[in-house]
């Protein structure tokens, strides 16, 4: 795929970039599943980074791009959903921002949202949320989690909004998520590899392991121009195909990524487990790559 970002988009990820450089850094503090980066989010929204979205010169493939870059730190924000479909679908609305599929089905980022959208069949609804609304689940998934109460979800208010180009938009938002969560982990992998010597050499001379890094570095870097070619081209058929690679790809080089990690990637203290932990709860969000693969099929043939 030949493509090239404008000046002006080029100067919008520079800034992101240096941004992003500031929160890299592992957290030394006690070892968790995840951490949300509440410094971070705060200085996300103040460079309204968010807002790419509304610019004509920005609009999609810049919000990729954000939303890649913070995806790659350690810290995890609510960037997807406040980035791709809150200034499209609900820009008055408080963030950060939940959405909901599934009732039945713990909800990232909830814990800490201000306002929700649930999407039921060609629905949209919108739920400013109020203390007591979410009650906070734990999980390995190096997410935050929560349900919603019945409470809250009595409160949605339907609103208008075409409800397939919000699923395009957020299958964008997972593809662009597991490339970010994906680069990072391969690079901790690599760095590991490297510097952890086995047989009186590095573990990354190894040949076998040079062949299925390459084979996860590929993977990564076609999940990106899929995803940009997504983002940019507005295609809903091109959305399903990204989001269906990405979550089928991530599911496999995430385990290889620990497998080379060995008993490392398995503690807290070792920070493999912000990214391929994420990956696990991204490849099943919208019905996981099966749904996207029809859902791409469908767009592409139609129904037989």
């Amino acid at each position: 795929m030949d493509f090239h970002f404008t000046e002006y988009q080029a100067t919008v990820e520079s800034a992101v970039m240096s941004l992003a450089d500031r929160f890299r850094a592992v957290p030394s503090h006690q070892p968790a599943f995840h951490i949300y980066g509440e410094a971070l989010d705060a200085e996300i929204e103040r460079a309204g980074f968010h807002a790419v979205m509304q610019d004509s010169d920005l609009a999609g493939a810049t919000a990729a791009c954000v939303v890649m870059e913070f995806a790659k730190l350690p810290p995890c924000v609510e960037i997807m959903a406040s980035t791709f479909i809150h200034p499209v679908f609900c820009p008055d609305a408080p963030r950060p921002l939940a959405l909901i599929e599934d009732l039945h089905r713990p909800v990232r980022f909830l814990p800490q949202a201000k306002s929700t959208l649930l999407v039921q069949g060609d629905k949209i609804s919108l739920i400013r949320l109020k203390a007591g609304d979410v009650t906070p689940v734990e999980s390995l998934l190096a997410y935050p989690y929560g349900k919603l109460s019945k409470g809250a979800i009595a409160r949605a208010e339907p609103i208008k909004g075409n409800a397939d180009e919000l699923r395009r938009l957020w299958q964008v938002g997972i593809a662009s998520e597991i490339y970010g969560a994906l680069e990072s982990a391969l690079n901790a992998t690599t760095d590991y590899v490297t510097q952890r010597h086995q047989f009186g050499k590095p573990l990354g001379t190894l040949q076998a392991i040079q062949h299925r890094l390459s084979e996860v570095a590929v993977t990564a870097h076609a999940i990106k121009w899929m995803t940009y070619r997504a983002a940019a081209g507005g295609s809903a058929e091109d959305a399903a195909i990204a989001c269906a690679y990405a979550q089928d790809a991530a599911r496999q080089s995430a385990y290889d990524l620990h497998q080379f990690s060995g008993a490392n990637g398995l503690t807290l203290e070792y920070s493999l487990h912000f990214w391929t932990y994420r990956l696990k709860a991204l490849v099943s969000e919208l019905g996981g790559s099966g749904t996207q693969s029809l859902r791409a099929a469908d767009l592409a043939w139609g129904t037989t």
